[in-house]
């Protein structure tokens, strides 16, 4: 993992510029926050393609709508909390349910938000996009896996969550890595115990990896990149080959990472899976390094499970 540092949002808004580039029909859509979700970037290049929404997230969901069955492939960036909290039922009823081509991109998920406070903390998104029919669901977690799935969702046909985050973290995979929509990438080969991860937490999970490993416990780390549809074959790959399962998530644990897992192991594969989240409360403010810590979503919360 390199030393630099970035978030994901970030990633994001390069990718998207790039892509507005390569594809006339990419449009994108903001709710009056494009200089922190960083769409600002593709305003500025292609301001006629740009549509400021102001504060009304829900209208700007069935704008997003309304291009998608127009033939256009819309992006609608806003904060996590009003992305899926704010807009549910016009996602539900106005994307989802028709199957339209509209990519939701939510920035400032998770108590890493920090100071914002637990209003602004989203931590239930994944579970409220994971149980709509025909969403796709993807959580990042460096700058190479962002702005690989900012284009490959423009790809696919229907509507897509991504959740991404505030909190810089570090690179993680080379440009040349090989992703692909709904299957988890392997990072290691121990057998002591699997941590599956997403987004902000997988860099907690390899320097837990690292740490670990000058103790003699060999574990693998699983990027789960794709909440829905979940990566069922890794899941029960890892139950069979290792001793202990931890899933980790900047996310409340009720319906999140780890309960997707625990619908396959339950199914497939039954087996005890150690839960790091948050449970099932509400956030608060503070700094995001601070609130990882107080929250039990960080490396030493993993290395304390599995000794």
């Amino acid at each position: 993992m390199e030393e630099v540092k970035k978030a994901t949002r970030e990633s994001y808004g390069e990718a998207l510029l790039d892509l507005g580039k390569e594809n006339k029909n990419i449009v994108v859509l903001d709710a009056d926050l494009s200089t922190a979700t960083k769409t600002a970037l593709f305003a500025k290049e292609f301001p006629n393609r740009f549509f400021d929404m102001g504060i009304a997230e829900a209208n700007m969901m069935g704008v997003a709508a309304g291009l998608a069955s127009c033939g256009k492939v819309p992006f609608a960036s806003t904060f996590a909390v009003f992305a899926a909290g704010r807009s549910y039922d016009q996602i539900r009823c106005s994307i989802a349910y028709p199957k339209l081509n509209v990519k939701i991109c939510a920035t400032h998920a998770g108590v890493t938000v920090g100071e914002d406070g637990a209003t602004h903390q989203m931590i239930e998104d994944i579970s409220m996009m994971r149980t709509m029919p025909n969403m796709t669901v993807m959580s990042v977690c460096d700058d190479t896996e962002t702005k690989w799935a900012v284009k490959e969702i423009s790809k696919i046909n229907g509507p897509v969550y991504l959740r991404l985050a505030r909190l810089k973290t570090g690179i993680i995979y080379n440009s040349d890595m090989k992703f692909k929509i709904g299957k988890a990438i392997q990072i290691g080969e121990g057998t002591d115990a699997t941590v599956f991860a997403t987004g902000v937490t997988v860099e907690q999970a390899l320097i837990a990896k690292r740490e670990l490993k000058e103790k003699g416990i060999d574990i693998r780390v699983v990027d789960v990149h794709t909440i829905k549809p979940i990566d069922r074959e890794m899941i029960i790959k890892c139950a069979k080959e290792t001793e202990k399962l931890i899933s980790i998530e900047d996310h409340n644990i009720i319906g999140g990472l780890g309960s997707a897992i625990s619908e396959v192991l339950t199914e497939e594969c039954p087996t005890k899976l150690i839960r790091l989240g948050i449970c099932d409360t509400f956030g608060k403010s503070g700094k995001a390094e601070k609130l990882m810590e107080y929250f039990g979503i960080t490396a030493k919360e993993i290395i304390n499970k599995i000794q």
